[in-house]
């Protein structure tokens, strides 16, 4: 996983940097322009000869990247022009060195300084197969002067190097007059004609805080120094960055690791490495793999339930019964897969699960690895929230509880808490999390990161808030970003489907433990996360966002976990 990093922690890691580990300032920015180029090439199928590239550039150290990587660009061939918003006086450090060097082989001259720098392999003009142009641009008539003259709509890419990290208020004047110009041309209708590369962050955002500021560039890729930043990672603000591209410019890993963030993304490395721990082995079989009790359903509410354990069963779990009231077993055992069992529970007048079904239920758990109860359940009746409650606080194994059985538990109750031994995963959408919080005011989760924090650390659970990016925050205060997942998961059944995805990776950790060291529920937690997302992807690549269902995604619980991790899957 990556820390996430505030703009003031990265200014403090490229300081210590340079003054304690003897790599220059304007190392850093010769190696950025070198990830910029990269995502170029990348962005053309590596054919940058001959095609136009546009690299619009602030006064700053943002621009000064931005200059380095069209110097770059010339010399593998492509047609670069270099708009400064600003004059070359505006500049100065490191960005303007590179200004310099730009306008030089612009005027087809010597660059400036290019000796005095032995960083900077400024090229030769016999080196030129393309061309740089470079122009001043100090006002909006400037500016649309510049595009009477030019036609960056056709077949190319802009680099956006307007402004990185440092900006703290909306844009104005020419610059906001760009950023607006860029954003209506991400969204033209053939998007795939023009490409924009953000160098660090989309420019018009706030690095540091999720929701935009202002007018910002919609990019369709961005390259971001040495860590993410909140604005990269965080919805709304995340939106704007499309594809994220973390760039190692130089800094050692120790001092990420000193900068001691609470908050991280999370890799693909991170399920691959759940997966390795917990590979089937030549001895493996039903027990080792775990087994998954799912609490859930009522009567006329039972698909839920069938979806939860089909979902728990295709994540690997070796054994799943569904336990659910005595009216509604007989529908559920029907839609389970034949390979699931069935249990049946006293329940109410009203088909739901009755507080009289207690002793039951705890005896079927303490002969499971893990236990998910909610789906389908009902939280209507005091005596199936009674049951919840009292489930809960003598459960004797992990628990994962997501839907009615939140609702039955709502507001959490100040005196029931997760522990070591019997973690609490909690799986709530924006809805349910406001209910556990006592609160309809949507205002308490406008920092979504904060309010998962506070909650997990208060009540000592893992808190799975689902949404947009969805979080996971442990008791010890880190909140882990998730970057997969698509709209199309936003649909029936399909948070059933996680649930039941988190409790079937939770039986195999408990399975697993009998033959490795322990592995903590937190980081089982993010493994499932990932691949349940990684499913809503391939299924969405399949069939498309609109039109695919939760059962889609549970279909495709295969080819997320082959992906990562493939030779593992082998027998």
């Amino acid at each position: 996983m990556q820390p996430v990093l505030s703009s003031a922690q990265m200014r403090e890691i490229d300081r210590l940097t340079v003054e304690q580990h003897n790599i220059s300032s304007l190392t850093l920015m010769e190696n950025a322009a070198r990830a910029v180029i990269s995502a170029v090439v990348d962005c053309l199928s590596g054919a940058i000869a001959d095609k136009a590239v546009f690299v619009l550039c602030g006064p700053g150290n943002n621009g000064g990247d931005g200059a380095a990587a069209a110097r770059g660009l010339a010399l593998m061939g492509g047609r670069v022009h270099v708009v400064l918003f600003g004059t070359l006086e505006d500049t100065k450090g490191d960005a303007r060195i590179n200004f310099e060097i730009v306008r030089g082989l612009a005027d087809k001259s010597k660059p400036s300084g290019a000796g005095a720098h032995p960083e900077i392999d400024p090229g030769t003009l016999e080196d030129f197969t393309g061309s740089l142009q470079f122009t001043e641009c100090n006002s909006t008539d400037e500016w649309q002067h510049f595009l009477s003259s030019q036609n960056p709509t056709e077949e190319t890419v802009i680099v956006d190097a307007l402004f990185g990290t440092g900006l703290r208020r909306p844009l104005q004047g020419v610059q906001q007059e760009v950023v607006r110009f860029l954003f209506r041309l991400a969204g033209c209708r053939k998007p795939h004609n023009v490409r924009i590369i953000s160098v660090d962050i989309p420019s018009g955002l706030n690095s540091n805080l999720a929701d935009p500021i202002g007018d910002a560039v919609q990019a369709y890729a961005t390259v971001t120094m040495t860590a993410p930043k909140p604005a990269n990672v965080l919805p709304p603000a995340s939106i704007f960055n499309g594809k994220l591209i973390t760039a190692n410019i130089g800094s050692p890993d120790r001092l990420l690791e000193s900068a001691t963030s609470q908050l991280f993304l999370i890799e693909e490395s991170d399920a691959r490495k759940w997966l390795w721990r917990t590979r089937y082995r030549p001895d493996s079989y039903k027990n080792t793999h775990g087994h998954a009790l799912v609490i859930a359903g009522s009567r006329g509410f039972t698909g839920a339930a069938a979806l939860c354990g089909a979902a728990a069963m295709r994540a690997g779990a070796g054994l799943v019964t569904i336990a659910s009231p005595v009216s509604a077993q007989p529908t559920i055992a029907a839609l389970a897969q034949p390979e699931i069992m069935t249990a049946a529970l006293s329940e109410t007048d009203r088909g739901a699960v009755s507080d009289q079904a207690l002793e039951y239920a705890l005896m079927l758990a303490a002969k499971a690895n893990v236990v998910a109860i909610g789906p389908g359940l009902s939280a209507e009746d005091e005596r199936t929230r009674s049951f919840v409650r009292a489930f809960v606080e003598q459960r004797p194994c992990p628990l994962v509880i997501d839907a009615d059985a939140l609702n039955a538990l709502a507001p959490w109750p100040d005196g029931l808490r997760g522990s070591q031994r019997f973690p609490i995963v909690l799986t709530p959408h924006q809805g349910e999390m406001l209910r556990l919080l006592g609160t309809s005011e949507k205002s308490v989760l406008a920092d979504r990161v904060a309010a998962a924090r506070d909650f997990a650390k208060t009540h000592r659970v893992i808190l799975l808030l689902k949404g947009t990016r969805s979080l996971i925050a442990a008791p010890d205060g880190r909140v882990f970003v998730n970057p997969t997942g698509n709209a199309g998961l936003g649909t029936a059944g399909c948070g059933d489907t996680l649930t039941g995805l988190v409790a079937g990776f939770l039986a195999q950790t408990s399975g697993a433990e009998r033959n490795t060291e322990p592995i903590e529920a937190i980081e089982t937690v993010i493994a499932a996360l990932y691949v349940g997302g990684l499913a809503g992807d391939l299924a969405a690549q399949k069939l498309g966002m609109r039109a695919m269902v939760a059962s889609d995604v549970r279909e495709h619980f295969s080819a997320a976990i082959r992906a990562i991790d493939p030779e593992g899957e082998l027998p």
